[in-house]
C-alpha cells in the first residue's frame, strides 16, 4: 500500500513501483476523494461555493502532487494534434506543454470547479469517484498494451492479467457503494459516466498511440473524475 500511496500522492516517501502496488490503487484513489471531499465540505462551510470549490480544487492538485494534471496536459499534446504516430510519442514524452495541453487543461479545471461549485458537497461522492478512476488505472496495465516500451509505467506491468481481477471487483463494489451511500442514483450514474470518461480516452490512445502510456492513464482519470462531477451536477 505504501507503494501505491508514494506514486498517486506526494507522501509516503521514495519507493520504487511494482505491480502489487496496482492492488492498492482503489483503496488509495479512495482516500484521496474522501481527503478531497472532506476539505470541500469544510470550506463549503466557511465560504461562499465558487471558493469552496476553488479551494476543493486547490486540494485535489495538493494532494495527488500535479501527476496526473500533467498526464493530462502531456496526453492532450500527443492525442489530439494531427500527427504521426511515432510523432505523438515523442512529444508526449517532451516535458514541454504545448498548446493541446494547456488549453485542455484550463477548460478541464474549469469544468470540474464549474461542476464542484454547482452542488452541495458529498465526501462520499467524491470518494466514489476517485475510487472509480484509480480502478480503471489499476486494471488497464494488466489488460491493455502498453505503447512506449522503457517508460515510466513499464513498472506496473504484470504478464497475469487475472491478477487485476480482485481489486478490479473491490474497487468497482466500493465505488458504488460510497457513490449510493453519497448521492443514490445519482451518484451511481456519476460513476458510471465517469467509467465510460476513462475508456474513451484510452480508447483514443488505442486509435492513435496503438495503447495506453503512464500520460493516458492520469489524462484518463482526470477525464472520467471531470466527466463524473459534471454527471452529480447535473439537473435531473
Amino acid at each position: 500500500m505504501r507503494k501505491a500511496i508514494a506514486f498517486l500522492t506526494p507522501f509516503g516517501g521514495a519507493t520504487v513501483p511494482s505491480p502489487g502496488a496496482l492492488n492498492w490503487f482503489p483503496l488509495v484513489g479512495g482516500a484521496i476523494g474522501l481527503a478531497v471531499g472532506a476539505v470541500w465540505w469544510l470550506a463549503m462551510r466557511a465560504w461562499p461555493r465558487p471558493a469552496a470549490a476553488a479551494v476543493a480544487l486547490a486540494a485535489d492538485v495538493a494532494f495527488t502532487g500535479y501527476l496526473h494534471l500533467d498526464g493530462l496536459a502531456d496526453a492532450a499534446d500527443g492525442l489530439l494534434p494531427p500527427l504521426p504516430r511515432e510523432r505523438r510519442l515523442e512529444v508526449m514524452a517532451d516535458p514541454a506543454v504545448g498548446a493541446f495541453g494547456v488549453v485542455t487543461v484550463v477548460v478541464v479545471l474549469a469544468l470540474r470547479f464549474g461542476a464542484l461549485a454547482s452542488t452541495a458537497a458529498s465526501p462520499l461522492a467524491l470518494g466514489a469517484l476517485w475510487c472509480a478512476s484509480r480502478t480503471a488505472m489499476s486494471v488497464v496495465p494488466r489488460w491493455g498494451r502498453y505503447a512506449r516500451p522503457g517508460g515510466i509505467a513499464t513498472v506496473f506491468l504484470d504478464d497475469n492479467p487475472r491478477a487485476a481481477a480482485v481489486p478490479a471487483v473491490v474497487g468497482v463494489g466500493l465505488a458504488f457503494a460510497l457513490a449510493i451511500a453519497g448521492r443514490g442514483a445519482h451518484g451511481a450514474a456519476a460513476v458510471a459516466a465517469g467509467v465510460a470518461g476513462f475508456a474513451a480516452v484510452v480508447a483514443l490512445a488505442q486509435r492513435r498511440i496503438g495503447g495506453f502510456t503512464g500520460d493516458v492513464l492520469g489524462a484518463a482519470g482526470v477525464v472520467g473524475e471531470t466527466v463524473g462531477l459534471l454527471t452529480l451536477a447535473a439537473r435531473w
